[in-house]
């Protein structure tokens, strides 16, 4: 059953998501990819967000670019952590995706990444940090890569 819900704005924004895929399956975190516009399908993503905690979710990381509402119209709609992930997919290369998902109301929290594949990255291993707190596989993989990181400085 997925832990983890990766939920873009439009199929075009797969490949900067994945870095996130990757880093998801190389530490074994079950996942789904779910393509649900906020605009364009807004009673999807109502749905979705109502139903993710039901369904096994622990954790969305949702991606957006342009005015990137996504990730803030899934935290209206759960209590789950939702990590949005701003993309450059305007010609404001992304500090307008990065500016609404930072910019949200007081109450309805939404963890803010980097703009782009960086940020997909970290946003997979945020999510195994917060997965890590109740699963020991997933926090003994997720250490064991830190520590990898840091034979690599060597």
């Amino acid at each position: 059953m997925p832990l983890v819900a990766v939920v873009m704005g439009s199929k075009s924004d797969a490949e900067s998501l994945k870095p996130a895929l990757e880093a998801l399956a190389s530490l074994d975190i079950d996942y789904e990819v779910n393509v649900i516009s906020a605009h364009r399908t807004p009673e999807k993503a109502r749905q979705f967000g109502l139903a993710a905690r039901q369904r096994g979710i622990e954790v969305i990381i949702a991606a957006a670019g342009g005015a990137a509402h996504l990730p803030g119209v899934l935290a209206s709609w759960t209590i789950l952590p939702v990590i949005g992930v701003p993309l450059a997919s305007s010609e404001l290369k992304g500090v307008d995706a990065l500016y609404s998902i930072v910019q949200m109301p007081g109450g309805i929290p939404v963890a803010c990444m980097a703009v782009g594949t960086a940020g997909a990255k970290n946003a997979a291993y945020l999510a195994a940090e917060i997965l890590g707190l109740k699963y020991d596989k997933i926090r003994q993989a997720y250490e064991k890569y830190r520590s990898d990181l840091q034979g690599e400085s060597k």
